[in-house]
C-alpha cells in the first residue's frame, strides 16, 4: 500500500474522529468553573425536620460521628407522638398496628441497614443502624427485624396513642355501612379526629409521611437515613421506599447524598435516591438533580389513570433533599408548596423547594 493510501486513510479516520467528538460533552476545563466547596458540615431534612436538624447540627458542633448525629436528629421526630407520620404515634394500618420502616447508609463505607415493617420500637433508625453494624446484611422486616430488636434489647411497646388510637377507629369505623363497625355519635367533633380530618382530609391519595436526613461534613464524608411510619392505614406488611437503599435514600462520598419522601410506590420502580446521586455524577445541581429524578417519575409511571389528573401529570407528589460532595444542597417536589430544611454553619433554615408543578395551574 502506497504511502498517499496511508495518508488518506489517515485524513479519513481523523475526521471520522473529529465527528465522533462534536457529539460528546465539552470537557470539565471547557466548563466554567464549579462554585468553591462549602466550608464545614451541612445538613438537608425534609420539612419536618426543624427541630431533628437542630439536634443534629449541635451533634456536628460537637464533633460527633454525622452518621450518629443524623440519626439523633430524626430521633427527635420518632419520640414525637404528635408527628403522626413517624415513629411513636405514627398512622397505624388498618388493623390498628403501627409497623415502621428505616434504613441508613454510610456513603464512606458504602454500608446500608434497614428494618421494614418493624414493630414496637419508638426509634427504628436505631435498629437500622444496629442491622449495618452489627450483621453481614442489609434488610430484616417483620418477625425477624422485631426478634433482632429484642435481642439488641429494645422492649416490644405499644406504639399507638390515644390520638392516633381515636384516629384509627373512625377511619375503621367510617369505611363502609355494611360491617359491624359503627361511629360514636360526635366522634367527628372530638379535637384529635378534627385535627387530621382538617389537615389530611382533602388528600387524593391517603397520606403518607417520613423525615429524611442527609449530612455532608466537612471532610466531604456523606451519609443519610429515612424513617417512617408509612402510608396511613396500610395492608399490614406494605413497606414503602423509604428503608430501601437507591429508592429512599442514597449515600456515596465524592458524589453526594440523597433522601425522598411523598409516595413511596412511585419512587420504588424508579430507584429514585440512587438516581438524584447519579445525576450529580452527570454535573447536575441538586436541585437540578432532584428535578430531573422528579421528572423521571412523572414520565414512567403513568399507566394507572387514577394516578392521572386530566392534563396526564401526576396526581400524587414526591419530594427529593439532596446534598452533594461539595456541599451544595437542593430540595424539589413534583408539586409546588413544599420545602425543606438546611443547616449549616449559619443556622438552620426552612427554603421553599423547586417543583415540576404549579398547583392550581
Amino acid at each position: 500500500m502506497s504511502d498517499r493510501s496511508l495518508s488518506r486513510r489517515d485524513l479519513l479516520e481523523a475526521a471520522a474522529l473529529a465527528g465522533a467528538a462534536s457529539l460528546l460533552p465539552a470537557p470539565a476545563e471547557a466548563k466554567d468553573a464549579p462554585a468553591p466547596a462549602a466550608p464545614g458540615w451541612v445538613l438537608v431534612t425534609s420539612a419536618n425536620g426543624v427541630e431533628a436538624a437542630k439536634t443534629a447540627r449541635q451533634a456536628l458542633i460537637q464533633g460527633k460521628d454525622p452518621l450518629d448525629a443524623a440519626i439523633a436528629g430524626v430521633n427527635v421526630v420518632e419520640l414525637d407522638p404528635d408527628d403522626v407520620t413517624v415513629g411513636y404515634g405514627g398512622i397505624p394500618n388498618e388493623e390498628g398496628v403501627v409497623e415502621l420502616d428505616a434504613a441508613v447508609m454510610d456513603g464512606r463505607t458504602m454500608r446500608a441497614g434497614a428494618v421494614g415493617a418493624l414493630t414496637g420500637v419508638k426509634t427504628p433508625s436505631k435498629v437500622a443502624r444496629l442491622v449495618m453494624d452489627r450483621t453481614d446484611r442489609v434488610f430484616l422486616v417483620g418477625a425477624g427485624a422485631r426478634k433482632f430488636a429484642t435481642a439488641h434489647g429494645f422492649a416490644d411497646e405499644d406504639l399507638l396513642t390515644p390520638k392516633t388510637r381515636k384516629i384509627w377507629l373512625y377511619w375503621r369505623e367510617k369505611l363502609t355501612d355494611l360491617d359491624d363497625w359503627i361511629e360514636a355519635a360526635d366522634e367527628a367533633k372530638d379535637p384529635d379526629v378534627k385535627w387530621f380530618l382538617q389537615k389530611y382530609g382533602a388528600e387524593i391519595f391517603r397520606p403518607q409521611g417520613t423525615i429524611h436526613m442527609s449530612v455532608r461534613t466537612a471532610s466531604s464524608d456523606l451519609v443519610s437515613v429515612t424513617t417512617t411510619s408509612g402510608l396511613f392505614f396500610k395492608i399490614p406488611g406494605r413497606v414503602g421506599d423509604s428503608p430501601v437503599v437507591g429508592a429512599g435514600l442514597y449515600a456515596e462520598n465524592g458524589v453526594g447524598a440523597a433522601g425522598s419522601t411523598g409516595r413511596g410506590e412511585a419512587n420504588l420502580v424508579t430507584c429514585g435516591s440512587h438516581s438524584v446521586v447519579e445525576f450529580l455524577r452527570q454535573g447536575l445541581s441538586p436541585e437540578e438533580a432532584c428535578l430531573a429524578a422528579l421528572k423521571r417519575i412523572s414520565e414512567k409511571t403513568h399507566l394507572v389513570p387514577r394516578h392521572r389528573d386530566a392534563k396526564g401529570r401526576p396526581r400524587f407528589n414526591v419530594n427529593f433533599y439532596c446534598v452533594d460532595a461539595r456541599g451544595r444542597t437542593g430540595g424539589a417536589a413534583i408539586w409546588s408548596g413544599n420545602k425543606h430544611v438546611v443547616a449549616d454553619l449559619d443556622g438552620v433554615r426552612t427554603v421553599d423547594s423547586a417543583y415540576l408543578y404549579k398547583r392550581g395551574s
